[in-house]
């Protein structure tokens, strides 16, 4: 495959200028869009529980924005892999926007309803739902595999500083902005990231069927179902994540109550906590895209992982008078939460082949953000039963042993020796 714009395929310089050329004006205008998805997100929140007070219709708005990555994600991925990848971010930025514009006009007229709130949300998260895959899948094309570690890097530290200032930023607007003009907010940002999708071109992996008619949709499913269960390494951290994140994400939910019934701490207690979980997650992603990690990447992953379950455990066991302690554990799960998260990610960009990233990571996706609703349905009764603390305990304990088990299976330690073969209906030439 030839360069644009290259004499030669073998000079490496102009390469590297060109990957960068066209991959961060897209990144830059994602970013800007993610902020302002954060920002109306936080607002439309506020809005909901300054209305209703509700615990239920807080719950139910989160389970709308959660229900499309699991039930639609892998048949979005699987069309992501059939369509133009930049024609997909173009299309479901546009749908948030237009989702947005419309809320928008619902404020202005003072119009808004609360299952108004949940159609929005959910259109929102069907976006997301075809946006995120063709994005992971459009990234591991332009990005040299090097470097994939190091922009997962600096993905991790976007996603901390929206943690961080985000909800402060919607705090302000909604002081200084009328919720429609909130919403509006909302749509310029998508505009900022559709705006340089339209002038830079991104590679579109080849696929060529064997067969005289297109494979249906389900078949493409089950070529990236049957890709990635024989992908044996793959497999293992895959169950070794939705462990981790069965243990992890209920740790996080139950953060408010641990301040107030454990510390006796207020809202002030919780935002330094959550400020330092997001100041860690920033210098974490920093240090790895600086860093880049180890050669092997699995190891810049698992180090990280066992050492994250032991900070969970220290504030587990952290005494009520020593707050510090677990805000000192909350820093060291902010920080090592980048090299656990980036590197799986840059482990599947580099690996998995082209043509079947979209629905391989949409299936990932899906069986993870699966296990945070059941985590959170375990967590309940164990912390009523046994304690509140007892969960961060058995948490922590639990992801440190998965995380040295998983150094001990060569299958999982040699990951990126060991991909599966492209399934036989997929054309094994196929090149982005």
């Amino acid at each position: 495959m030839q360069e644009s714009g290259d004499a030669s395929p073998e000079i490496a310089p102009p390469a590297m200028t060109g990957w960068q050329l066209r991959f961060f004006p897209i990144w830059t205008g994602q970013a800007f869009s993610l902020l302002g998805s954060r920002v109306a997100q936080f607002a439309l929140i506020w809005w909901l529980t300054t209305l209703t007070g509700s615990a239920t219709v807080l719950a139910t708005a989160t389970l709308v924005g959660l229900l499309p990555e699991i039930l639609l994600g892998p048949i979005a991925g699987a069309y992501v892999d059939r369509w133009n990848r930049r024609t997909v971010m173009i299309v479901a930025d546009g749908l948030i926007a237009l989702a947005s514009l419309a809320l928008a006009y619902l404020f202005w007229i003072d119009a808004v309803q609360v299952w108004h709130i949940y159609v929005i949300m959910l259109i929102r998260s069907i976006g997301g739902s075809f946006h995120f895959p063709a994005m992971a899948a459009s990234t591991s094309l332009m990005v040299p595999r090097r470097h994939l570690t190091r922009v997962a890097g600096l993905n991790q530290t976007l996603y901390g500083m929206l943690s961080i200032f985000g909800p402060p930023l919607g705090a302000l607007a909604m002081q200084w902005l009328p919720f429609y003009s909130i919403m509006l907010v909302d749509v310029f940002t998508a505009m900022l990231a559709i705006t340089p999708l339209l002038f830079v071109s991104i590679p579109q992996p080849q696929r060529q069927e064997t067969g005289a008619a297109r494979p249906s949709i389900w078949t493409d499913m089950r070529d990236g179902l049957r890709y990635l269960l024989g992908w044996r390494g793959m497999m293992i951290v895959i169950g070794a994540a939705l462990i981790f994140k069965l243990a992890m994400t209920p740790a996080f939910s139950l953060l408010p109550l641990l301040v107030s019934d454990h510390f006796g701490g207020d809202a002030v207690q919780l935002s330094l906590l959550e400020t330092v979980l997001g100041a860690g997650i920033v210098l974490g992603g920093l240090a790895l895209g600086v860093w880049g990690g180890f050669k092997r990447r699995v190891y810049t992953m698992l180090f990280p992982l066992l050492i994250s379950g032991l900070c969970v455990v220290v504030i587990g066991l952290t005494p009520a008078t020593a707050f510090w302690l677990a805000v000192a554990a909350a820093f060291g799960i902010g920080l090592l939460m980048p090299p656990i998260d980036g590197t799986f990610m840059a482990i599947l960009q580099g690996n998995v082949a082209p043509e079947l990233q979209g629905r391989v990571f949409s299936l990932i996706g899906s069986l993870l953000t699966l296990s945070s609703p059941v985590g959170l349905a375990l967590a309940g009764p164990v912390s009523d039963a046994l304690g509140l603390q007892v969960w961060y305990i058995i948490g922590g304990v639990l992801t440190s042993a998965v995380a040295v088990a998983l150094f001990f299976v060569p299958a999982v330690v040699n990951i990126e020796q060991g991909r599966s073969p492209a399934p036989a209906s997929l054309s094994p030439g196929g090149e982005g």
